[in-house]
């Protein structure tokens, strides 16, 4: 091992410690800065100063997962692309055969969740 290396995961460590400590230090100063004054008013459930009614824990529609998850799925597929697009004049016709199907298999994917419903919001 030379001492480079060794010294630059000294740095790692060092900013992982930092990074811990800030953390504590943050969570701290809330505990100390936060005022504690609980009222039935603070503590019941805000709907735009309308009283509550019913139970506040009432399930969601499994269309909003969907929607998020597919929302995901081509979040990624940005992130996939971008360095791809950077790189395609050396990857040749082989990387762009391959990006093509990335896309045709996502594409399929669109379409199967569009002919299920999930896009439809009503």
């Amino acid at each position: 091992m030379t001492t480079a290396y060794l010294t630059n995961w000294l740095y790692v460590a060092a900013f992982l410690a930092a990074g811990a400590v800030l953390v504590v230090l943050i969570l701290a100063m809330e505990f100390l800065v936060n005022p504690r004054h609980p009222t039935p008013g603070k503590l019941s459930t805000y709907e735009c100063g309308i009283v509550p009614v019913g139970d506040s824990w009432h399930p969601f529609a499994v269309r909003y997962y969907l929607f998020a998850l597919l929302f995901l799925i081509f979040d990624v597929e940005a992130v996939f692309l971008f360095p791809w697009a950077l790189e395609l004049r050396s990857l040749g016709a082989a990387g762009f055969i391959e990006v093509a199907i990335f896309i045709g298999v996502l594409a399929v994917g669109l379409l199967y969740a569009w002919r299920k419903g999930v896009l439809d919001w009503h």
